[in-house]
């Protein structure tokens, strides 16, 4: 993979000088809220390193992000207004708000910013052209400043007005701090990485993370499957499942993933017990549940929920000795307690890997967060979608328009 210019490489190489110039940051803010209240500003943290650095260069920033699917019209529950504030208490300076991302309202924000200032504009996706990388929204963003500076990793895997079209009406185009990290970290799972090299998936679907699955088939030696994605594999063997989630569809790539490990050589891990409800509407103090083995198949009218203790200690002993690890995808249904336990059990493994480990996806970057582990996991990515975009082998629409700006737009 080729990275495309990288901010921070510019400014201590003295090449770039962004003194009074406005610069443009797509940003990812995408972040939980609730009565105008960040509920995790975790990407907000990880942002506030670029901001700084153009800040201390003297540049006017200019900060561009989406949240949530406002479906191109404006929605006010999902207005970026409030994260202005929060992002103020992190970076300890001010941060003006622009009402709009385009047009008159954020040219005046953007005019009325002084060097080393900030300021937030409304939420991209107000506007449809962003979602279908419209060029006309892409120019208006991209007259913003003068400087074009891509920071959001989370939505780097989407060819948007924001990510894509705005290259192609830069001169000067980089990588922020957040999003050169992200590239390098990932990268090391694809460019020889360290054996024994041990990958963890999970979730709902196959289908999402086949791509990935298969692209670094060849680089693992063991493949641990649990969640959702575990009781299609279990299907696929034959196995009654009872009412549990099983992807019909994705019987026959279950079949593939397992013929292909078989054929390399490497260990692939399903289940050995598994964690059943019969019911996950009822109120929790009605709720029954229980553990049976795997191989028994599930009872007609239960489902499974989670990963078996048994199956806890061999995914822990499967990690234990790992050089490199990466994760993706909850164990069970992480957001009901107490069927996170598989999940939370597979975090404490993850940070107790003597490799290097990544892990990516809400629900798993979620596990290693209640668990109190993040700073014991060499890498947490901000983007699950993006990291198994990059881990399948595709080069990122966002990361692609960076080198094609960066280059004078020639491949």
């Amino acid at each position: 993979m080729i990275s495309p210019p990288n901010l921070q490489a510019a400014l201590a190489g003295g090449r770039l000088d962004l003194r009074g110039r406005r610069v443009v940051a797509r940003v990812d803010f995408n972040v939980p809220m609730e009565g105008g209240r960040v509920l995790d500003a975790t990407r907000l943290r990880e942002a506030a390193p670029t901001i700084r650095a153009l800040s201390g260069a003297g540049a006017r920033v200019v900060l561009l992000s989406h949240r949530g699917r406002p479906g191109g019209k404006v929605d006010p529950r999902l207005s970026l207004r409030p994260l202005a504030h929060a992002l103020a208490e992190i970076l300890d300076r001010p941060v003006t708000f622009a009402e709009d991302c385009v047009g008159p309202a954020a040219l005046r924000a953007a005019d009325a910013l002084g060097d080393g200032e900030t300021c937030l504009c409304e939420n991209l996706r107000f506007h449809a052209g962003e979602e279908r990388n419209d060029p006309a929204l892409g120019a208006e963003l991209a007259a913003l400043g003068e400087v074009y500076v891509n920071d959001a990793f989370g939505a780097a895997h989407r060819a948007h007005a924001s990510t894509a079209a705005v290259c192609a009406r830069v001169r000067e185009a980089f990588s922020g701090l957040l999003l050169d990290h992200e590239l390098r970290q990932l990268g090391r799972l694809l460019d020889e990485p360290p054996r024994p090299f041990v990958l963890i998936v999970g979730g709902a679907k196959i289908r999402g993370k086949i791509d990935a699955v298969l692209n670094l088939l060849p680089l693992v030696d063991r493949v641990l499957v649990g969640g959702g994605m575990a009781n299609t594999f279990l299907a696929a063997r034959g196995l009654e499942l009872g009412s549990s989630l099983v992807e019909r569809e994705g019987l026959d790539l279950a079949g593939e993933i397992e013929g292909q490990t078989a054929a390399r050589g490497s260990e692939l891990l399903l289940p050995a017990d598994l964690v059943v409800t019969d019911s996950l509407d009822a109120p929790r103090d009605r709720r029954q549940h229980r553990i049976v083995p795997a191989g028994d198949g599930v009872p007609a009218g239960w489902l499974a929920v989670d990963i078996g203790p048994a199956t806890r200690d061999a995914f822990a002993r499967a990690a234990s000795d790992a050089a490199t690890l990466f994760w993706n995808g909850p164990m069970g249904v992480f957001e009901t307690p107490p069927f996170d336990a598989g999940s939370r059990a597979v975090a404490r493994a993850v940070a107790a890997c003597p490799g290097f480990a990544a892990v990516g996806g809400g629900e798993t970057v979620a596990a290693v967060k209640q668990e109190g582990l993040s700073d014991r996991i060499d890498h947490v990515s901000t983007g699950g979608g993006a990291s198994l975009a990059l881990l399948s082998g595709e080069e990122l629409p966002a990361v692609a328009a960076l080198r094609r700006a960066g280059s004078g737009g020639q491949q």
